[in-house]
């Protein structure tokens, strides 16, 4: 496969929408509903507390090889260009398509709940539902058509905004002093099988609830400066995260005990109902649409960046690679929104979204072992980050993800079949596409 150096995007991102698009494509409404669904297989604070660290611990040593990675390759797309220089064509195009689901089926999904959580906060829209997820989704493609700065300016604003009200809820809950939590303390053997299985359980959901913290390696290619800029939003990105979403699960247990939260849809609606009263719902409601609307934005942008790398080196139409005035990957962004509203329109993408933390999980993995694989096939390749504690930092991570990959297929076993399926497909359509492009 050739790859082109024509049509290179520009150079106009820099540290603040690193931070700002980790922040914005991480932290959704799944930190609202996930501390119901881990209280109720976990019934003890500590042990729910010590599960969001280790979700945090892995991510963050994630973050530490990424930004070898991408500093090392800054170019758009983020990991397949890691997996496809370190092991080969075909690996780089199945781990960029697996990617590009994966990142492609989100920008629906989010639509889809926006518009639900408008029902709520103006019911009369009830019958709209589809209307104002498509309105939402035209909204911001246009939004992206008009400019790569237009979109840094609202998901760095969205993510301020995101960060202070998710503040402001957690000061709340900390402030308030009506319930004794005598129950929060359970005393739970931590060594048994069921408590095991549920904290591996668990950690499962906080990953995906963690999915979003490589962002910013998608626009490495955009950032004036990504040497210094990348690594640092990686890491400034996560922290905040990490911080914020335990500082939250240790807030709505300090309003409620476990045992009153264990299996809530939406543990925040019933601690901000204790602590402001009858319009906990609806702030709680306003928090999670602001939420969607900067994951939605950076999500926008995120599949375009990845069919825009695929298409350059000659795993889509060449087509994909035109570039408008305002920086914008065109052709990449309307292929991806028109599959985004194929998705709204036919509704049947929540199929596609439950095997899709599976799918990134593979990629991860990929790039991880791309890392080790390049250290030694090219040694003298220009590393302006190195990744601290290698190799065993990179190896922890691998068998981490391995580990999430066994528990994934065997808790999943009807997504891990259709995956191999997929994988087993892939084959003759990229010989199909080396061929043509061969011809070319």
């Amino acid at each position: 496969m050739k790859n082109s150096k024509n049509n290179q995007l520009k150079k106009s991102l820099g540290l603040s929408f690193g931070i700002a698009v980790l922040i914005g494509g991480t932290i959704g409404v799944g930190i609202l509903r996930t501390p119901g669904a881990i209280a109720g297989m976990l019934d003890n604070y500590w042990l729910i507390i010590t599960c969001w660290f280790f979700g945090g611990l892995y991510i963050l040593i994630g973050a530490n090889s990424y930004a070898e990675l991408a500093t090392m390759l800054p170019k758009a797309g983020g990991s397949y260009n890691y997996i496809k220089r370190a092991f080969g064509d075909y690996a780089g195009f199945l781990s960029g398509w697996f990617d590009y689901i994966t990142n492609a089926i989100p920008p629906a999904f989010y639509c889809i709940v926006i518009s639900e959580y408008s029902v709520i906060l103006f019911p009369s829209l009830e019958s709209y539902n589809t209307i104002i997820a498509i309105a939402f989704l035209i909204a911001f493609t246009f939004l992206h058509v008009s400019g790569v700065k237009n979109g840094s300016f609202i998901q760095q604003l969205t993510s301020v905004i995101k960060v202070v009200f998710f503040m402001a809820l957690i000061v709340a809950c900390f402030m308030y002093s009506g319930v004794k939590l005598n129950s929060f303390e359970k005393d739970t053997p931590l060594f048994e099988m069921g408590v095991l299985f549920g904290f591996f359980k668990s950690l499962q959901l906080i990953i995906g609830t963690y999915d979003g913290w490589y962002s910013v390696c998608f626009f490495a290619e955009e950032d004036k400066n990504p040497s210094k800029n990348i690594p640092k939003s990686l890491y400034t990105g996560a922290i905040i995260v990490i911080v914020l979403y335990v500082l939250i699960n240790m807030a709505f247990f300090h309003v409620l005990p476990v045992a009153s939260l264990a299996n809530s849809p939406l543990a925040a609606a019933d601690v901000a109902k204790v602590v402001f009263g009858n319009n906990g719902a609806i702030i709680v409601t306003v928090i999670a649409v602001f939420s969607l609307i900067s994951i939605l934005n950076a999500y926008m942008m995120i599949p375009a960046r990845i069919l825009f790398g695929l298409s350059r080196d000659g795993f889509f139409i060449n087509k994909g690679t035109v570039i408008n005035k305002g920086g914008t990957p065109i052709v990449a962004l309307l292929v991806s929104s028109l599959f985004s509203l194929l998705l709204i329109v036919i509704g049947s993408f929540e199929v596609l979204f439950s095997f899709g933390t599976f799918m990134s999980v593979i990629v991860w993995g990929l790039a991880y072992c791309s890392l080790i694989k390049l250290r030694n096939k090219e040694p003298s390749l220009a590393r302006p980050y190195r990744s601290w504690g290698y190799p065993w930092s990179t190896l922890f991570v691998i068998v981490a993800t391995l580990a999430l990959l066994i528990g994934f297929a065997y808790s999943d076993r009807k997504n891990f079949v259709i995956i191999l399926i997929i994988t087993l497909l892939s084959y003759p359509a990229f010989l199909l596409l080396n061929c043509n492009n061969k011809k070319e």
